[in-house]
């Protein structure tokens, strides 16, 4: 079994694709997992959370899955839209407009680009999320 806050190797490749394209986004460990940021303002944090400690994850996964989870910012206005039908989208207990993405099998990975996209549009700096037109 990994420890609190391991995320696969596969989940952390297909995040660093997807953050590397983000103007000046960085990545760095957190006090669980990797997170990624735009100057000091958190984008997406992956973690692997322990389901002793955060009992509420226990029940999105099968006694031999290892739980994986990504939290990221979306604008207000779509918060209740994502995670009105729940699971793999669900509001996270902190934060006006954080939500919990439970990553698997089941992953979208062209939705969470989007998403991920949408966080780094909330969190960034107006120049430099202005930038992202441009990229496309």
């Amino acid at each position: 079994m990994s420890s609190p806050g391991d995320v696969p190797p596969e989940v952390l490749n297909r995040l660093r694709t997807i953050c590397g394209q983000l103007p000046e986004a960085y990545e760095e460990p957190a006090w669980i997992g990797v997170r990624w940021r735009i100057r000091r303002r958190t984008i997406a944090h992956v973690y692997a959370p322990d389901p002793e400690r955060h009992p509420g994850y226990a029940s999105l996964f099968g006694a031999d899955e290892e739980p994986v989870v990504m939290t990221f910012r979306v604008p207000a206005d779509d918060l209740l839209g994502l995670t009105a039908d729940g699971f793999p989208f669900l509001r996270a207990a902190w934060g006006p407009n954080v939500v919990v993405a439970v990553l698997g099998e089941h992953t979208d990975w062209t939705e969470l680009t989007e998403l991920i996209t949408d966080s780094y549009r909330e969190m960034a700096p107006k120049f430099l999320a202005a930038r992202l037109s441009t990229l496309a």
